[in-house]
């Protein structure tokens, strides 16, 4: 093995512990001391290399699928929680196959006719909301895109089925936290530990809830038109002609609710916590949204996923060895492209740690220098879905809503699972009742 990129020579867990003080910043850092090509230790995963400029996110991203695997990365991770027949966990062939499957329902029209249920659920959780008092707002944006997934990809109506189901997703998040936050107790003795069986125990009780709805749309499918994704992914046919098999729509399901639940959720309660911390651009936001106007809408959500990314990074291990930015780095080494160390450059984006909306008006931003879905053919399958739903919502919510943050420092980034969430859940203030509800729904299509 030839020398690996400049990094810090500090013991792992030092770094590991400079990471948790300061997810969003750790990797800026390091770009800033080391260059665009560096290599981080840590605990658990060891030597790591992090590409941190948008030519190399380009090599890693273009790179052959067949020596950067995305799967095999994330399955260090994810695997006790989707399987190994995840979208997210699959390379290769089977990747793309499956891909091929999911991204139909996932975009397009199909996604659009999600609007008025989206601002429907928006609306009946703001009501809940107190007048008058501090409260967190991060718990309802998760349960306004929690029933959003439940009721568009599920295809769940009843109201005591949605309870029950959230029930058992909170508490499977729940365990799942611990899991990946300490990826030793997947090993070996592990998995006799007392946290490793209440997550295996909520995995199960939440897998038995999806083969049951699993079922009931199959025999469904027979006797109504349907229009919910899990309906139509029992439609889609592989190449042989043979549908998903159950194992198969259980891992996407789990996928979806993972990757589409939880980390819009966190989007639109950072989009509120700047929002509210920079007076101007949420009142020419409300302004834009009373004339029926979408670009600065648009503009608020890129920039949003811009400063206060979700992930810091996206990971892809090599099957073979590579050269990247005049480093031979050998097979088996993580390479990670930093979604934050990209997106906080003062090249492309002046001023970067700055939240300005207005810099995304200007013209299209390279493809490889704003990457909070990731890229190439492992690009997040479920962005346009979740872009949209976080339009959809922050125009209702930003439309009707007069809030003010409870407190006007701005909250620090928490972990949890493996995104970055604000550290009081975005604390916020309604001032007044709510104004009657944004009727131009459909301005979001």
């Amino acid at each position: 093995m030839g020398p690996l990129p400049p990094g810090s020579s500090a013991p792992a867990f030092v770094q590991g512990f400079r990471y948790i003080r300061d997810p969003l910043g750790f990797t800026s850092r390091y770009r800033e001391r080391y260059g665009d090509i560096f290599t981080v230790r840590f605990p658990f995963f060891g030597l790591i290399v992090y590409v941190a400029s948008p030519e190399l996110v380009k090599e890693v991203f273009t790179g052959s699928p067949s020596i950067f695997h995305g799967g095999e990365a994330n399955a260090t991770l994810l695997e006790p929680a989707v399987g190994t027949s995840s979208v997210i966990t699959l390379d290769d062939e089977p990747h793309l196959r499956r891909r091929k499957l999911l991204l139909p329902p996932l975009h397009g029209e199909r996604v659009r006719r999600y609007g008025e249920l989206i601002a429907e659920v928006t609306r009946r959780d703001m009501e809940t909301w107190p007048v008058g008092m501090p409260f967190a707002l991060r718990p309802h944006t998760q349960r306004i895109t929690l029933t959003v997934i439940l009721r568009a990809i599920f295809g769940i109506t009843d109201e005591a089925r949605v309870d029950h189901a959230t029930e058992l997703i909170d508490e499977f998040s729940d365990r799942v936290t611990t899991i990946t936050r300490l990826p030793f107790l997947q090993r070996g003795k592990g998995r006799r530990l007392p946290p490793w069986r209440r997550f295996v125990r909520a995995r199960n009780a939440l897998d038995a809830f999806i083969y049951e709805e699993i079922k009931l749309r199959r025999r469904e499918a027979e006797s109504k038109e349907r229009d919910d994704i899990l309906s139509l992914l029992l439609q889609a046919r592989h190449d042989d002609g043979s549908p998903m098999s159950e194992s198969e729509l259980r891992a996407e399901l789990v996928t979806m609710v993972g990757a589409g639940h939880e980390t819009t959720a966190t989007s639109l309660a950072w989009a509120m916590e700047r929002l509210l911390r920079t007076p101007a651009a949420l009142e020419r936001l409300r302004e834009s949204i009373a004339a029926g106007e979408d670009d600065y809408l648009d503009a608020t959500v890129q920039e949003t996923l811009r400063v206060r990314p979700v992930l810091i990074d996206v990971a892809r291990k090599l099957t073979r060895s590579a050269r990247i930015g005049g480093y031979d780095l050998p097979a088996g080494m993580f390479v990670l492209p930093g979604i934050a160390a990209v997106h906080f450059r003062d090249d492309l984006y002046p001023a970067p740690r700055e939240f300005r909306p207005e810099r995304f008006l200007d013209g299209k931003t390279d493809n490889y220098a704003w990457i909070p879905f990731g890229g190439g053919v492992r690009r997040c399958i479920g962005a346009a879905f979740a872009e949209f739903e976080m339009r959809t919502v922050l125009r209702e919510i930003v439309g009707r809503a007069r809030l003010r943050a409870s407190d006007p420092a701005p909250e620090k980034v928490a972990t949890r699972n493996i995104t970055l969430v604000p550290a009081k859940g975005t604390l916020v203030v309604l001032e007044q009742p709510l104004a009657q509800a944004v009727e131009a729904v459909s301005a979001s299509a």
